[in-house]
């Protein structure tokens, strides 16, 4: 993922599908050192959770016909506000466009795949 304010790589995030073919991403590894290293704004069962770790995306489910998942939700550890999550993969999979709505409001992020 990136950082909003310095467009610099902020963590490392493994998504993977689910046995029932949703998608969910856990944050792996923290490339900038947090001020609060737990999700002490999170109001659901990540309260006071370690970021590293964290579940921050949780069931996007395959969009028909396209390279995308839709209606699943990501959290923003930072501020923790869930956002409704649209992924689309982009550059044949080499980037992965996140865009996180509240409404009619979003905020858009390109992250890079890592090997």
């Amino acid at each position: 993922s990136i950082d909003d304010k310095t467009d610099q790589p902020k963590a490392e995030i493994r998504i993977k599908a689910t046995a029932g073919g949703a998608l969910n991403g856990v944050i792996e590894k923290a490339l900038i050192t947090s001020a609060e290293p737990n999700c002490t704004q999170c109001t659901d069962d990540r309260k006071d959770k370690p970021k590293v770790g964290m579940e921050i995306i949780r069931g996007a489910k395959k969009a028909e016909g396209r390279e995308a998942w839709e209606e699943g939700k990501i959290l923003d550890p930072d501020n923790g506000k869930n956002y409704t999550l649209s992924l689309v993969l982009i550059e044949g999979g080499k980037k992965l466009q996140v865009r996180g709505y509240i409404g009619p409001f979003y905020r858009t992020q390109v992250w890079q795949r890592i090997q």
